[in-house]
């Protein structure tokens, strides 16, 4: 934790685990323990290890939500044994959280279609991920908590949706993730590249889609959801000339009827993946020419 955003602990709290913490000082055996207490996790067991190897060595022992423990000397580190209390908010680092994992206004990429869409960007080490149109950044904090080392950043023009993202990535053991304030696709050239994988997940437009392959790195994927018919059609055109996998996503819950219970279908997704080839950049190519509104 020295030196690092505390909310970094959240990506790696699950039922069982054991973790050995890096204390930032003398307050975070505090700090933590009420940190896991309020996340449902006060039964686990805290040891805090004072001045190891030192004159002042210590050892402390006790349960997060009774730790009361004076402050000690700031050379610490902690070993933490998760244990999950009827409360706790139990996530997996697999793709597909619930909806509810994430405030929202209902802009948000819905759990199975997220699950399906991080499966095809594919997280890996040290890549970069742009979430376009991020809504709630559900998409981006799925992606920086299914690979530890990767980085992304999440475009929103929204303000309230902006600080929104934040938070979300905040509880959500993401604090990294980068949140720009901007449009697609004009705001695009203000972000690092080239990305690794790129997410459209709101405004899906010729000219976005367009600016996006571009900025590209070869080799690099390309997701897009549409859920309305100018955004399909944009998806058509940009698969008629740049390729890629087209897959039509539908989804149905169960939901209440009356003093019955049926299926009710949710919104259809069409989703577009594609590759960029390794030997076309496309920067200036008759290809990404023939894409319209290019």
């Amino acid at each position: 934790m020295h030196g690092r955003p505390f909310a970094v602990v959240d990506r790696h709290v699950a039922p069982g685990r054991k973790l050995l913490i890096l204390a930032e000082d003398g307050d975070t055996p505090a700090r933590l323990a009420r940190h896991l207490a309020a996340r449902g996790y006060g039964p686990s067991p805290i040891a805090a290890f004072e001045a190891m190897g030192g004159a002042a060595e210590r050892r402390v022992e006790g349960i997060a939500e009774t730790w009361n423990h004076p402050r000690g000397g700031d050379l610490v580190t902690l070993a933490v044994e998760c244990v999950a209390g009827p409360t706790a908010r139990i996530l997996s680092r697999a793709p597909g959280l619930p909806d509810a994992a994430f405030e929202h206004d209902g802009q948000i990429t819905k759990r199975e279609v997220r699950a399906a869409t991080l499966a095809r960007l594919m997280p890996l080490p040290e890549q970069v991920l742009w979430d376009v149109g991020a809504g709630s950044g559900s998409v981006a904090i799925e992606w920086l908590r299914a690979e530890p080392t990767a980085r992304a950043i999440a475009m929103e023009r929204d303000a309230a949706r902006v600080e929104t993202i934040r938070r979300n990535a905040e509880s959500l053991g993401v604090p990294d993730l980068r949140v720009v304030a901007g449009e697609a696709p004009a705001a695009l050239d203000e972000l690092p590249g080239p990305p690794d994988a790129v997410f459209v997940g709101g405004g899906v437009a010729p000219a976005t889609l367009a600016a996006c392959w571009r900025a590209l790195a070869p080799g690099g994927r390309l997701v897009a959801n549409a859920v309305t018919l100018d955004a399909e059609r944009a998806l058509l055109d940009f698969h008629a000339v740049a390729g890629g996998d087209l897959t039509r996503i539908a989804v149905e819950r169960v939901e209440a009827l009356g003093a019955h219970d049926a299926m009710k279908p949710q919104r259809a997704v069409l989703q577009l993946a594609a590759i960029k080839p390794l030997e076309e950049f496309f920067s200036a190519s008759a290809s990404v020419r023939a894409i319209p509104n290019c």
